[in-house]
C-alpha cells in the first residue's frame, strides 16, 4: 500500500495542473450541491476542457443526465464518484508492458514530431531500464540536426550510457546498421534508436523510416520489438491528430518490409504532463486510437517516468 500511494504521489504531483482545472473546478461546482441542467451542462463544458475528448464526455454526460432524470442520482458529490468510476473503467485489460525480444538485444524504435519532447522521453526511458539492470544503448538515427545528436549524446554522458551516431547528413539506416552491430557484440540488453522529429505528412522522412526498420529488422530478429510514438500532453486536441496520422502512416511503411514486423505505433510515451491542464487527453487517446499509453513524463528529470497504469492516474486526477 506503501509503495502504491508512493507512485501515486508522484503522479499527483505531474498532474497538479490537470487537477487544478479540472478536478479542483468540478469539486467547487458540485461539492454539496443538487444536480440540474445547467450544472450537467457545465460538467460537460469542464470534461471538454480537460481534453477529455467528445466521444467519451458525451457518453458520460448522456449517462449523468439519463441517471439524473431516472432519479438515480440527484446530487454533485454522487456525480464525482460517477466519473472516478467511470473513468477506471475505460480501459479493458490491455498488455501496456514493454516489448521484449525472445533474445537480445530487444530493440526500441522512438518517433515523433520536433519539439514533443523525444529525446527528453528517451532520456528517461533509458534511465528507467538501467535502474532494472538492463545494459542500454542509444543510436542516433537523427542526422539531420546535429544539436539533436549533441543532446542525445549530453543525456549519455550524465546516465554513463553510450551513444552510436554518424556524420551529419549522413544515412540514418547506416546508423540504425551500425547501433545494431553494436549491440549485439557488446551483449546489450536494450538499443534505444532515435529517429528524425518529423511530420507523417514528410514522405521522405517516412521512408528513412522504412529503411531504418528494414536494417533493425535484418540484423536482429522481430526488430523493432516496440514502436513508441513520444506525444506532447501540452498539445492537447493537436497530439490526439498526431496518433492518429502516425499509426497510419507508420503502420503503412511497416506494410513495405520485411514480413513479421508489428504494423503501426506499438505504445505511446506521453511527455510534458506535468506542464499541461489537459491531462484527460490520456482517455481521449484511448477512446480513439485504441493505441496504448506505456509511459508518462511526469517531471524535467531522467527518474520523472512512470509507467501508465489508469488506476494510479485516476486516483492521481481525482486526489484532493
Amino acid at each position: 500500500m506503501g509503495f502504491f500511494s508512493s507512485i501515486v504521489s508522484k503522479v499527483k504531483a505531474g498532474l497538479e495542473k490537470t487537477r487544478e482545472v479540472f478536478v479542483s473546478g468540478l469539486r467547487s461546482l458540485l461539492t454539496g450541491r443538487r444536480l440540474d441542467d445547467k450544472t450537467i451542462d457545465e460538467i460537460q463544458s469542464r470534461l471538454l476542457a480537460a481534453d477529455v475528448g467528445p466521444v467519451t464526455t458525451n457518453r458520460l454526460v448522456d449517462q449523468i443526465r439519463a441517471d439524473f432524470r431516472a432519479g438515480r442520482i440527484d446530487s454533485g458529490d454522487q456525480v464525482l464518484t460517477y466519473l472516478k468510476a467511470e473513468m477506471k473503467a475505460l480501459w479493458p485489460a490491455q498488455d501496456r508492458a514493454l516489448r521484449r525480444g525472445t533474445d537480445k538485444p530487444t530493440v526500441i524504435l522512438i518517433t515523433g514530431v520536433n519539439g514533443a519532447g523525444k529525446t527528453t522521453s528517451i532520456s528517461k526511458l533509458a534511465k528507467m531500464l538501467q535502474s532494472q539492470g538492463n545494459k542500454v544503448l542509444l543510436g542516433a538515427c537523427d542526422t539531420f540536426r546535429a544539436g539533436a545528436v549533441r543532446q542525445l549524446e549530453i543525456w549519455g554522458e550524465r546516465l554513463g550510457i553510450e551513444v552510436v551516431k554518424g556524420q551529419q547528413g549522413g544515412d540514418p539506416a547506416a546508423v540504425a546498421f551500425d547501433a545494431c552491430q553494436a549491440a549485439k557484440a557488446r551483449g546489450v540488453d536494450v538499443l534505444i534508436l532515435d529517429t528524425a522529429g518529423r511530420l507523417q505528412t514528410q514522405d521522405p522522412l517516412m521512408r528513412q523510416l522504412t529503411k531504418i526498420r528494414a536494417v533493425a529488422s535484418k540484423q536482429i530478429p522481430g526488430a523493432p520489438h516496440e514502436v513508441l510514438l513520444v506525444l506532447d500532453a501540452t498539445a492537447g486536441q493537436n497530439a490526439l491528430r498526431q496518433a492518429e496520422e502516425f499509426d497510419r502512416a507508420i503502420a503503412g511503411v511497416a506494410s513495405e518490409g520485411p514480413r513479421g514486423e508489428a504494423p503501426g505505433v506499438t505504445g505511446i510515451f506521453l511527455a510534458k504532463l506535468d506542464g499541461t491542464a489537459k491531462g484527460g487527453i490520456v482517455v481521449a487517446i484511448r477512446d480513439t486510437t485504441k493505441i496504448p499509453v506505456k509511459f508518462i513524463g511526469v517531471g524535467e528529470t531522467p527518474d520523472d517516468v512512470q509507467p501508465f497504469d489508469p488506476e494510479t492516474f485516476v486516483e492521481a486526477m481525482f486526489a484532493e
